[in-house]
C-alpha cells in the first residue's frame, strides 16, 4: 500500500494547483465548488483550467486502476 502514497501525494498537489488556478479566475471559489465547475461559466470555458482538471481526472483514474489491480 506504500506505493499508493506517492499517487495520493500527486493527487493532493494537483488538487491544490487546480484550486489556486480556479481562484485566480473566480476569487471566492471554495474547494467544494470544484466538484461542479460548470456552475461557473468563467471556469467552464477556461482552457487552462480544463486542462489542469483533466490532469487531475487522469491521476484519479490511475489511482482507481491501481486499487482495482490489488
Amino acid at each position: 500500500m506504500s506505493e499508493l502514497l506517492w499517487i495520493d501525494e500527486l493527487i493532493a498537489h494537483q488538487k491544490q494547483k487546480l484550486l489556486a488556478l480556479a481562484r485566480q479566475i473566480v476569487p471566492h471559489l471554495t474547494e467544494d465548488d470544484l466538484l461542479q465547475p460548470n456552475d461557473f461559466p468563467a471556469l467552464e470555458y477556461h482552457p487552462h483550467f480544463r486542462y489542469e482538471e483533466g490532469v487531475l481526472a487522469g491521476m484519479l483514474a490511475m489511482r482507481a486502476a491501481w486499487l482495482a489491480k490489488q
